[in-house]
C-alpha cells in the first residue's frame, strides 16, 4: 500500500467520528514532537584503503578518494493521538521527515545519510517521506497497523544516522498485568535510513545478500523488585529462528551514591524454512558489569560468539537494525564466528566536576579467535570470500569516545551536541577496515 492510500484510509476511518469526538479525545489528548538533527559524518579509510561506493566505483584506484564525508539536516514530526471515549477505543499515528543535503561529493559519499545514485555517486538536494498507523486498544491491549518504529531486542528500527527507519505491519501491546509488557509483531514492508522507498523484504546486517519476506516475533519484559527481564523470540521467514533472553539490575552499595550495574544480554539464531541464509547455528552471549560512583560508571564486559556462522540481526537494506548485544560498537559489532572480545568503558555526567551540561563516554574494545574455517554455509562465505585463515591470528580493537553538552538555559534549552569519534584497527583480512571516523550530531527536540 502507498503513501496516498494509507492517508485515504486514514481519513476515511476518521470520518464517522464527530469533531467533537476527535477534538476531545484524539487531537486533545495526542502529542505532537519535532526533532530537528544536523549529521556531519566523515571516515578516512586508512593505510591506502578507499571508499567503495558512489563514482570511486567508476575510476582507477589512483583516482579514488580515501575517505566518506557529507553533512545534512533532517527533521522528524510525530503526531501520536489520544483515544477516543468508545468502549474499543480508536487513535492513530502520523510522521513525516526530511533530509535536506548540506554538503556532498559523488566520490566521498556513501555514509547512509543522504540518497544517492549508486553508479554516479549524485545525491539528492531534498528527500521525504510520510507515514502513518491506526491503533485500536480495549482496556491494556492496544493493536496498531501500519508504520511503525519497533524497538525490541529482535527488530529495532536504526537510529544511528540523519532519519530513522520504519517498518510495516501489525502490532500487539498487553499490559494487563502489573510489571508485565507483552508485546507481539508481524512486519512485512520496511523504509531504509537514507531512501524514501519503501521495500517488501527485509535485510540483515551481514550483508551477505540475504532477504527475507517478513519478521514475526512475540515476547516482552517483566520487572521483580529490582530486576527487568527480557525474553523474545521470533521468525525472519525462510532465514532463521532468533531467541533472545537478556537481564538488567541495579544495586545500591551500603556507601552512598555507589551502586553496581549488571546487564547480560544473549541471542541463538537457528536456520528455517527454505534457508535463505544457509545452515546457521550462532550463539551470541554478552555481559557488561559497572561500578558507579556518583555520576561516573566504570564497566567491564564481555561477549562471545559461540558457533562457526557469525551472529547476525535484521537490516534495513542499507544499515543494521540497532541491537542488543553488548560489545555493538560505533563502526565494528565484534559479532564475528567464534570471536571473543572484551570491553572497558567509562561514562561520566561531568557536571560533578563543574561542568554543567556536559557529559563524557569513553571504551576501548578489544576481539581475537576469530574462526570461521569449518562453516559450511556458503551465503556468509561467499565460497571463501570471508573465510579466515585458521593459522592467522586475527585480532581487532575499536576506541569510542563521545562528548556531549546539552544547553540548560536560554532560548536554545535542550539542544543536545554530540561528537563522536572512533577509530578502528584490524589484522589484514578482517572484514571490517581500519578507519578513523567523526561524527558532530546537533539535536533540538521540540514538543507541543
Amino acid at each position: 500500500m502507498n503513501k496516498p492510500t494509507k492517508l485515504s484510509v486514514l481519513i476515511a476511518l476518521l470520518m464517522p467520528f464527530s469533531p467533537e469526538i476527535l477534538a476531545n479525545n484524539i487531537i486533545e489528548d495526542g502529542t505532537f514532537d519535532v526533532m530537528n538533527r544536523n549529521f556531519y559524518f566523515y571516515r578516512d579509510f586508512r593505510e591506502g584503503a578507499y571508499n567503495t561506493a558512489g563514482a570511486n566505483t567508476q575510476v582507477p584506484v589512483s583516482e579514488k578518494e580515501g575517505y566518506r564525508s557529507e553533512w545534512a539536516q533532517g527533521i522528524v514530526a510525530e503526531f501520536k493521538s489520544g483515544f477516543t471515549d468508545t468502549p474499543v477505543q480508536f487513535g492513530f499515528n502520523f510522521h513525516a521527515m526530511g533530509a535536506l543535503k548540506l554538503y556532498s561529493n559523488p566520490y566521498k559519499t556513501g555514509t547512509n545519510i543522504l540518497e544517492f545514485d549508486g553508479a554516479t555517486g549524485e545525491t539528492k538536494e531534498t528527500n521525504g517521506e510520510f507515514g502513518g498507523a491506526l491503533k485500536f486498544k480495549y482496556k491494556d491491549t492496544t493493536v496498531t497497523y501500519g508504520d511503525q518504529f519497533p524497538n525490541t531486542p529482535v527488530i529495532a528500527v536504526s537510529t544511528v544516522r540523519l532519519l530513522p527507519s520504519t517498518a510495516t505491519g501489525i502490532s500487539v501491546q498487553d499490559k494487563s498485568f502489573d510489571n508485565l509488557t507483552i508485546n507481539a509483531a508481524h512486519f512485512y514492508r520496511m523504509n531504509p535510513v537514507d531512501t524514501t522507498e519503501s521495500l517488501n523484504y527485509f535485510t540483515t546486517d551481514y550483508a551477505a545478500g540475504i532477504t527475507s519476506n517478513s519478521i514475526s516475533f512475540v515476547g516482552g519484559t517483566y520487572k521483580h523488585k529490582d530486576v527487568l527481564y527480557t525474553a523474545y523470540a521470533s521468525e525472519l521467514e525462510d532465514v532463521w529462528n532468533q531467541y533472545y533472553l537478556g537481564a538488567s539490575t541495579s544495586y545500591k552499595l551500603a556507601q552512598e551514591g555507589h551502586a553496581l550495574r549488571f546487564a547480560t544480554s544473549n541471542y541463538y539464531n537457528t536456520d528455517t524454512g527454505a534457508k535463505n541464509g544457509g545452515d546457521i547455528s550462532a550463539l551470541a552471549l554478552s555481559g557488561l558489569l559497572g561500578y558507579q560512583i556518583g555520576k561516573q560508571t566504570f564497566s567491564i564486559g564481555y561477549q562471545q560468539i559461540i558457533g562457526d556462522e557469525p551472529f547476525d540481526w535484521v537490516a534495513f537494506k542499507t544499515l543494521g537494525a540497532n541491537t542488543s548485544i553488548l560489545n555493538a560498537a560505533q563502526y565494528a559489532t565484534f559479532s564475528e564466528a567464534n570471536e571473543k572480545s572484551v570491553q572497558l568503558k567509562y561514562e561520566a555526567d561531568l557536571s560533578e566536576f563543574g561542568l554543567n551540561g556536559f557529559s563524557f563516554m569513553g571504551r576501548y574494545l578489544y576481539g581475537w579467535d576469530i574462526d570461521n574455517s569449518d562453516s559450511k554455509n556458503l551465503v556468509y562465505n561467499r565460497n571463501g570470500a570471508h573465510v579466515y585463515n585458521k593459522d592467522i591470528d586475527y585480532t581487532h580493537w575499536e576506541r569510542d569516545l563521545t562528548l556531549g553538552y546539552k544547553v540548560q538555559t536560554g532560548f536554545a534549552k535542550g539542544l543536545d551536541i554530540k561528537l563522536r569519534q572512533a577509530t578502528h584497527r584490524a589484522t589484514k583480512g578482517y572484514r571490517y577496515n581500519d578507519i578513523d571516523e567523526l561524527r558532530v550530531i546537533l539535536e533540538y527536540p521540540l514538543s507541543f
